[in-house]
């Protein structure tokens, strides 16, 4: 069983975020100045053992592997920006993959979305489109990440490399984009790729006949009671003005019985965006580490009528602290979150 936790390298400064947001801006400039928006909610959360770390800074990623095999977490996923040929946050993976430490399996998912200005609070706002050229580009693109496939910790399921496309509907054409990355990957010597698509956020349905291995259910925790129905009602009518706020779930949502081929579950610890969206925001009531076990609890079920090789689970996320959506060690609640996992996790004789 994989349990495999996306990982968001935001920790740490760029030149284009320098551009956009001021001089110094990482995912820790929303966090910290994130503020309560109604009695109740709880704002900010903030970092316990590790801090507020900087990804550049080799111990902080060691600390974080350590972390992450105290709870179980058999690999990191990180989150990959490739945008016809430019790289962004590309600094954390790349000293992870050329120093060669932590030791910790990992694999990486394309974020194939245009970055809007969300983490400041402007969706409108476009920072950087993302765009598909076509075959050359695709070529440039698996060239870059065949050191990565090849690496010894790089993530297998059936022999393959694991491959995540966050948002595989807006391929122009997804089965011409696997048949030419497969293809690519057996004339470098690989088996193949093992390719998840994410499904759940946006409508696609057809991710098994594009060729694709798996599909990840990225669905929120969310359910709605009387007062997030109301509160629905006046903000869709311009009087309310957020953040939204729905109750956390007791259970896991189900998996849809209508989709074909595997489906891997996915937990998420909690959800408050409003570090980043402010009153736009979402945000989840009611999380406590002991629904989130619950969750972890149906996720294995679940993950294990999938058939031998194809057993996983994703946690979303890891580190996303500006979603209200981490794995980490917070001021609040310690490692219960993390601990609970691993709990879990000794419960199902894993």
């Amino acid at each position: 069983m994989e349990v495999i936790a996306h990982y968001l390298p935001q920790f740490h400064p760029v030149a284009e975020n320098d551009e956009w947001w001021g001089k110094g801006f990482t995912e820790w400039t929303n966090v910290t100045k994130a503020q309560s928006l109604f009695r109740g909610h709880h704002q900010p959360h903030l970092p316990a053992d590790l801090g507020f770390y900087d990804l550049r800074v080799p111990e902080a990623r060691e600390a974080q592997a350590a972390l992450a095999r105290r709870y179980g977490v058999t690999a990191f996923c990180y989150w990959h920006y490739w945008f016809a040929g430019r790289r962004l946050l590309e600094r954390p993976f790349h000293d992870v993959l050329s120093s060669g430490q932590p030791d910790l399996p990992f694999c990486l998912a394309w974020a194939n979305q245009t970055w809007s200005g969300i983490w400041h609070g402007a969706p409108d706002r476009i920072l950087m489109e993302q765009t598909y050229p076509g075959a050359e580009d695709d070529a440039a693109h698996f060239a870059h990440l065949l050191p990565a496939f090849r690496d010894e910790r790089y993530l297998r399921m059936h022999n393959r490399p694991v491959l995540f496309v966050y948002k595989p509907s807006e391929l122009p054409d997804p089965a011409a984009w696997v048949e030419r990355w497969q293809q690519m990957a057996r004339k470098s010597g690989l088996d193949g790729l093992y390719l998840i698509a994410g499904l759940g956020e946006t409508p696609y349905g057809s991710h098994r006949q594009d060729g694709f291995d798996a599909g990840v259910w990225y669905q929120f925790p969310f359910g709605a009671d009387l007062g997030s129905k109301i509160r629905d009602r006046i903000w869709r009518a311009g009087y309310f003005k957020g953040p939204k706020r729905y109750p956390y779930l007791d259970r896991l949502p189900p998996l849809p019985t209508n989709v074909d081929g595997p489906l891997i579950p996915c937990v998420y610890p909690n959800w408050d965006n409003t570090p980043r969206s402010g009153r736009g925001g979402v945000l989840a009531t009611g999380s406590t580490p002991e629904r989130f076990s619950v969750h972890v609890r149906d996720a294995l079920t679940a993950a294990r009528s999938l058939p031998e090789g194809d057993q996983a689970i994703m946690i979303k996320s890891w580190n996303e602290w500006a979603e209200g959506n981490y794995l980490e060690p917070d001021r609040d609640t310690g490692h219960d979150r993390g601990d609970m996992l691993a709990r879990e996790l000794h419960r199902a004789g894993l």
